[in-house]
């Protein structure tokens, strides 16, 4: 279905009251829409609090250590490693916030922190030893034709010399999707530098949204049979972009790094707006809502209430995200 015609659907479904707010929705869609010229480049400044605040000086130092990289790049690989948790430990023995396994660690861990020990469970160590071997790597393919950055985390996947032997990604379905996964991450944690295009699939998360107004809220709703068809606010974002065949993690926080951050003066209907009691870490948002235009959202706010539109502009608003099929399909499975 065209977007067009999900918005001609959308119209036709709904009562009066709910009609005007879609028109208002239209209106702000196309006004945003034609403005939008779409990205123009990687933004290497991280986005508003989309590293905890623990971490960020560090990822903003050792993110421009070398061209090949930057800190939202940095910040894509740490969150797809571990979730910025400096304890995290996988089943391969990769350890702390970076993951390094140990023999990769004893031989590329530095002493970030200048306190006389390599700790690959300080990230005072691990964030900078990150940096300094996607750094390294990326000098031993700087001869590569083709994208350093690609270049620099093909050899991250699948090892230097298979980059320089393909000379540049090599045909390895994992190590393209590697690629692929992490520059589209890096998205979501780049301050955008222009405007960012709507989404296609935007027009059918807002539709089904609005079918479930006045549905009581539930914590840890999903909206199933079991549940009465009851939603809290990540479930009703959830379900209403699986509606349109794209798949978001379940909680609120994790939602965030689904696609890159327009301004709030950039907002456009679809996007999902986000809440927090911690302005710095978006670790820390608690809450979700569709925005549809002229300041409003459709969310399932609390225990007792129904899912409604309320407006955005409160104390605890944090930012947005804008929904793509790519940057959904990035996100790590666990985090």
């Amino acid at each position: 279905m065209t977007v067009r015609k999900a918005w001609i659907v959308a119209t036709a479904a709904v009562s009066a009251g709910a009609a005007f707010m879609m028109a208002l929705v239209i209106g702000v869609y196309l006004v945003g829409g034609s403005a939008t010229s779409g990205v123009g480049g990687a933004g290497r400044a991280l986005a508003k609090g989309a590293v905890p605040a623990a971490y960020r000086t560090l990822v903003e130092k050792w993110g421009n250590r070398c061209s090949a990289i930057n800190p939202a790049l940095l910040a894509a690989q740490l969150y797809q490693e571990s979730g910025f948790n400096p304890r995290a430990q996988s089943a391969a023995a990769a350890q702390g916030i970076a993951q390094f396994i140990p023999g990769t660690w004893a031989t590329h861990g530095i002493d970030g922190d200048g306190d006389g020990d390599r700790d690959v469970w300080d990230p005072n160590d691990a964030i900078p030893s990150a940096a300094s071997y996607d750094c390294q790597l990326a000098s031993y393919v700087k001869d590569v034709p083709g994208d350093a950055t690609h270049n620099m985390l093909a050899a991250y996947n699948a090892g230097a010399y298979a980059v320089i032997k393909y000379g540049g990604v090599p045909p390895y379905s994992e190590t393209r999707n590697y690629v692929k996964t992490i520059t589209t991450l890096a998205e979501s944690f780049a301050a955008p530098v222009s405007r960012v295009d709507p989404s296609e699939q935007a027009a059918g998360a807002i539709y089904y949204a609005q079918k479930k107004l006045g549905t009581p809220y539930l914590w840890g709703g999903n909206g199933t049979a079991d549940q009465g068809g009851r939603f809290d606010c990540s479930g009703l974002s959830k379900a209403a972009y699986a509606s349109v065949g794209i798949t978001l993690p379940r909680v609120a926080n994790d939602q965030y790094n689904a696609g890159p951050h327009p301004q709030r003066s950039e907002l456009l209907p679809g996007d999902l707006v986000f809440f927090s009691t911690d302005p710095n870490n978006s670790r820390a948002i608690h809450h979700v809502g569709i925005y549809v235009g002229g300041g409003y959202m459709i969310n399932a706010p609390y225990t007792g209430a129904v899912i409604r539109f309320d407006p955005i502009d409160t104390a605890e608003y944090f930012g947005a995200t804008r929904v793509t099929e790519d940057g959904a399909k990035a996100l790590p499975t666990t985090v």
